[in-house]
């Protein structure tokens, strides 16, 4: 039974299995890197191309005279790396192809990126950074996402941040240069960094704002600096953020009518209203009458109108009754008693007498607290028997007479 269990395993053995193929690789160690970018050397390469490839792109108007004036730089840049480039200002194109000195048969794909970078607003001396092998581009597309312009623009703007400050927190997380002219994205830097702007410029677009990002990013840059946590699953220490429903504007539906295959009554013409009335078969002299004192009749209401209207301004205001006035309750009965008649004359003259005192003592000023000089005091006495004999002799003087 072992032996014929043995046969079997050799056969299967022989057979199709997974992992057939799989050799020791001498050369293969742990110490090496298989994700490390080498340079590229010439000495790979030393034959060159056998075919000619080449790359356009239009760009924009208004970067004609910026990319007319740095052409020269982006010429000599290409040049190193033996791509040649012609810019055609009738066209408004750019385009880059290979020579017989290129090497490096991945280089016209970074020529390509440049190109396309130089038509997206990107200055000179960043984009051509891109000929680096370890520098890479995305141009992320955002104008398709959001049909509403007005909306577009405030979250691109949203994008930005007041003076620019989300779009550098943004840099300084993800390490890439990020650039939002119009309906694009450019971006440059390694390929996780990239894949991170593209996925916040994208959810802005999508009303997520980017701060909601930029809080995780900065979560995961500190738990990176933690060894121990270095295998561990990050979520519990990332943010949730629960999605808010905005209250809408709810759209007024129309009442449906009842569905009828019959097309609806037609209605009557001005003509056929005439006729209904008699004035189809009146002369001519008669309707201009008719519609005249129609006239006269709208006029005259009118003018009554406003006749009426002036008339309202001379109409004097109700004036309340003295019973009225008096703060009695309504439900009482209009006839008041003695008793009550007695008490309210007696609250009206303690009022009264309460009023005079206090008018006595706001007249007094405060000359009367203060002991006036003595000579002051005879001139005044002075001064009032003068007076009085002044007024004594007069009313003599009426008596003799």
């Amino acid at each position: 039974m072992e032996e014929n269990g043995g046969e079997q395993m050799q056969e299967e053995r022989t057979g199709r299995y997974k992992g057939k193929h799989d050799k020791p690789k001498p050369w293969d160690n742990p110490d090496i890197d298989h994700w490390k970018v080498e340079k590229f050397n010439p000495s790979w390469n030393e034959t060159g191309l056998l075919e000619v490839s080449s790359f356009s792109t239009l760009f924009p108007q208004y970067r004609e005279k910026y990319l007319q004036d740095a052409w020269p730089t982006v010429t000599r840049a290409l040049k190193e790396h033996g791509i040649s480039c012609q810019l055609n200002l009738v066209e408004g194109s750019m385009s880059v192809s290979t020579t017989r000195k290129t090497k490096d048969p991945y280089i016209i794909i970074k020529a390509r990126d440049l190109i396309k970078l130089l038509s997206r607003s990107v200055p000179v001396t960043q984009a051509i950074k891109i000929l680096d092998d370890e520098m890479q581009c995305d141009i992320i597309k955002i104008g398709d996402i959001t049909r509403n312009k007005e909306r577009f623009v405030k979250r691109r703007q949203r994008l930005l941040g007041p003076n620019g400050s989300t779009l550098k927190a943004i840099e300084l997380l993800t390490g890439c240069y990020v650039l939002v002219q119009g309906n694009t994205v450019a971006a440059m830097g390694s390929f996780k960094g990239l894949k991170q702007v593209r996925r916040i410029a994208e959810d802005c677009i999508r009303n997520i704002h980017p701060i909601y990002h930029i809080k995780e990013l900065m979560i995961k840059r500190e738990l990176a600096k933690d060894p121990e946590l270095a295998g561990e699953n990050w979520d519990r220490f990332l943010p949730k953020f629960k999605k808010r429903n905005v209250k809408q504007k709810k759209l007024k539906k129309k009442e449906k009518k009842p569905y009828t295959p019959f097309p609806p009554p037609q209605q009557p013409s001005k003509i056929d209203l005439q006729l209904e009335s008699g004035e189809y078969f009146l002369s001519d002299q008669r309707k201009a009458a008719k519609k005249w004192h129609e006239k006269q009749e709208k006029q005259a209401e009118k003018t009554a109108e406003n006749k009426r209207k002036r008339e309202d301004a001379f109409i004097a205001p109700k004036e309340l009754r003295k019973s009225e006035s008096v703060p009695f309750d309504v439900g009482r009965s209009s006839k008041v008693s003695k008793e009550e008649m007695e008490a309210i004359t007696a609250s009206v003259k303690k009022k009264a007498k309460d009023l005079g005192k206090n008018k006595n003592a706001a007249d007094t000023g405060a000359e009367a607290y203060i002991a006036a000089p003595l000579q002051s005091v005879h001139f005044a006495d002075g001064e009032k028997a003068a007076k009085h004999k002044k007024k004594k002799r007069k009313m003599n003087l009426e008596d003799d007479s």
